[in-house]
C-alpha cells in the first residue's frame, strides 16, 4: 500500500523526530553525571558487592524471633536510577533497598521497599565505617534509623531502630549481622583484574572490538553492554586522574 506524498512526509518526520529523543536520552549529559558522581560516592560501600547471609536478631544475644535471610548486591546504573542495589530473600523488614547519593544536598539515600511493597526512605552521611540514616516522621508519628557498618572485607552489620516522635532516644527493632556468601567481590583496591564500571574488583568478563575486560557484578555488566564507548572512555579518565594523584 503506498501513501499520499503528505502522509509520507509526516510519517518521516515523526520518525526522524524520535530518532532525536532517543539519541539526547542517550547523550544526556546529566544523566552520565549523575551516574559518575553516583560510582564515586559509593566507592566506600563496593565492599557490599556480592551475595551474603545474615542472622538477624530482635533483642541482642537471644535467639527469640531470629530468623535467617540471604541478600545480594549489585551496583545499579539506569538513566533514573544509580546507585547499589540491595535484595533480600527471607527478610522480616525489608524485601530490597537502593543505596544512592544526593550531590546536591550532599547526603546518602536509601529508599527501602517494605514487605507490603511501600517504600520507606532514609538520608544521612557517612561516620567513618558507619552509614546513619534516618527517615522524616511517617504517618504513625514515628521515626526510623538505620545504621549499616562495614566492619570488614567480610562481614556487615544492619540495625534498625525507631522512636516516637516525641522521644528523643531510638529503641531497638533488630539487627542484622550478615557474612559474606563464598569469595571477596568487589574491593576496591584488592590484588586482581579492576572492574571498568566502578573501580572493584573484577569477577565476570566482558568484551569489547575483540578486547576483553572485567566488571564486578551483573549491574556492571549491563551498563558496559548498554554503552561500552562510553564506560571505557570514563574508565580511561579515572585512571589518568588516578596516575596524576601519584
Amino acid at each position: 500500500m503506498r501513501f499520499p506524498s503528505r502522509i509520507r512526509r509526516t510519517l518521516w518526520l515523526a520518525v526522524i523526530s524520535l530518532g532525536m529523543v532517543f539519541s539526547i536520552l542517550a547523550d544526556d549529559p546529566n544523566i552520565e553525571s549523575a551516574k559518575l558522581a553516583s560510582i564515586q560516592a559509593l566507592q566506600e560501600f563496593n565492599v557490599l558487592i556480592g551475595g551474603w547471609r545474615g542472622v538477624g536478631q530482635p533483642k541482642r544475644g537471644s535467639q527469640t524471633g531470629a530468623w535467617q535471610e540471604r541478600a545480594e548486591s549489585l551496583w545499579e546504573l539506569k538513566p533514573k536510577s544509580q546507585g547499589i542495589r540491595w535484595n533480600v530473600d527471607a527478610g522480616k523488614h525489608w524485601k530490597s533497598s537502593l543505596l544512592s547519593y544526593d550531590e546536591s544536598k550532599k547526603s546518602y539515600v536509601l529508599v527501602v521497599k517494605l514487605l507490603d511493597d511501600t517504600l520507606r526512605t532514609y538520608r544521612g552521611k557517612l561516620d567513618e565505617k558507619r552509614l546513619i540514616l534516618e527517615t522524616e516522621v511517617d504517618e504513625q508519628k514515628e521515626i526510623h534509623r538505620a545504621t549499616l557498618s562495614v566492619l570488614n572485607d567480610n562481614r556487615v552489620t544492619l540495625l534498625l531502630e525507631k522512636r516516637p516522635e516525641q522521644q528523643s532516644f531510638f529503641t531497638r527493632v533488630a539487627e542484622i549481622g550478615y557474612q559474606r556468601d563464598g569469595t571477596r567481590l568487589a574491593v576496591a583496591g584488592s590484588a586482581g583484574p579492576e572492574c571498568v564500571v566502578t573501580g572493584g574488583l573484577g569477577t565476570i568478563t566482558v568484551a569489547h572490538k575483540g578486547k576483553t575486560y572485567y566488571v564486578c557484578c551483573t549491574g556492571c555488566r549491563e551498563a558496559f553492554n548498554d554503552d561500552p564507548e562510553g564506560v571505557l572512555a570514563d574508565y580511561q579518565k579515572r585512571k589518568e586522574a588516578e596516575k596524576a594523584k601519584k
